[in-house]
């Protein structure tokens, strides 16, 4: 495992794409980025450019929904040549969308599928291929088959780096928002999963939302995946550095913060991408501060405009220095 994977950002769909990872660099040198959810047929077959990144993302991970393993390989390989630090297969979404590509939760019933998948891949590309799953899905849900999936998947393909998310998944009846809130957290399983396996590493997610919650799990396990409270709260990277890779944390202001994005906001404007892309990203830089709901709103409310601009981004700032001058 990456020494950045001691603390990385999950994948999150509709998300965690390039503005905001970019934004999360500016945070965190060090962190783990992960992408969207990128599925082998629209880097194959669409038009769009799903592997695209900034060099400042660096480490950056991709992670891949499919299940045929030549085209994953093919995808590696792809991602390897564009930079990518390292690939991701994903075996622990549930939307019925991923399953009806058999890709994703469903997954885990199939372990030497996904074995066979990590090892085309494995034999393409230099840089580590790690596998998200989730603790078990629908009835199928002992430790013993969650032991099963990882040994199964380790022996046959060599992978030694799996990321947990503490929670089962249900491939019918709940919503992906669902399936991420319902079924209870069972960490002390993924705990005992490292004692049984001390040669894996092993990561965890689900549910994390502090950097205190962060340091008890690094006690137990090789890394933590922090996801919505991350993306809510983004300031909270601000401690990361300092706090899991022992160097100096991120000195920069909220406003400093805000600031460093305005030339990347601007370059990217130039380029076509509208400032709603990159905004809605930033929403939560203010969060537990006076007047963060007038900042959010204020975005949200003129962003999408045509031709807006930082200036935008300005004026929502001066709603929260009115608020602090007042107070």
């Amino acid at each position: 495992m990456y020494p950045s994977a001691r603390f990385s950002v999950a994948p999150m769909l509709d998300l965690t794409d390039k503005h905001c990872r970019y934004f999360h660099r500016i945070l965190s040198k060090n962190a783990l980025l992960y992408t969207e959810m990128v599925t082998t047929g629209a880097i194959i077959h669409g038009k769009g450019d799903y592997l695209d990144f900034n060099e400042e993302e660096h480490p950056i991970a991709l992670q891949l929904g499919g299940s045929n393993s030549a085209d994953l390989a093919r995808c590696a390989r792809l991602a390897k040549d564009r930079g990518y630090d390292e690939i991701n297969l994903n075996v622990g979404c549930p939307s019925d969308r991923v399953q009806n590509g058999r890709f994703g939760a469903c997954l885990m019933a199939e372990p030497e599928l996904v074995a066979e998948c990590v090892l085309a891949m494995k034999e393409h590309v230099d840089i580590p291929v790690t596998v998200k799953t989730r603790i078990g899905i629908d009835y199928q849900d002992s430790y013993a088959f969650l032991v099963d999936f990882v040994q199964t998947v380790h022996e046959k393909s060599g992978c030694d780096n799996f990321t947990i998310h503490a929670r089962k998944a249900w491939l019918s009846g709940l919503s992906p928002k669902e399936n991420r809130e319902i079924p209870p957290l069972d960490y002390s399983r993924v705990y005992q999963l490292k004692k049984d396996f001390p040669h894996l590493l092993i990561g965890i997610n689900g549910g994390i939302k502090s950097l205190e919650e962060v340091k008890i799990h690094l006690a137990h396990l090789d890394g933590v995946m922090m996801g919505r409270e991350a993306y809510q709260n983004p300031y909270l990277m601000a401690e990361v550095d300092a706090g899991f890779f022992g160097i100096e944390s991120c000195s920069m202001t909220r406003v400093e913060v805000l600031e460093a994005m305005y030339p990347y906001i601007e370059s990217q404007l130039s380029k076509g991408a509208n400032l709603n892309h990159m905004s809605r990203h930033m929403l939560g830089l203010f969060q537990g501060m006076p007047g963060a709901r007038q900042w959010r709103r204020y975005i949200s409310e003129n962003a999408f405009k045509p031709n807006a601009g930082i200036e935008v981004l300005q004026s929502a700032f001066t709603k929260i220095q009115a608020l602090q001058e007042e107070a």
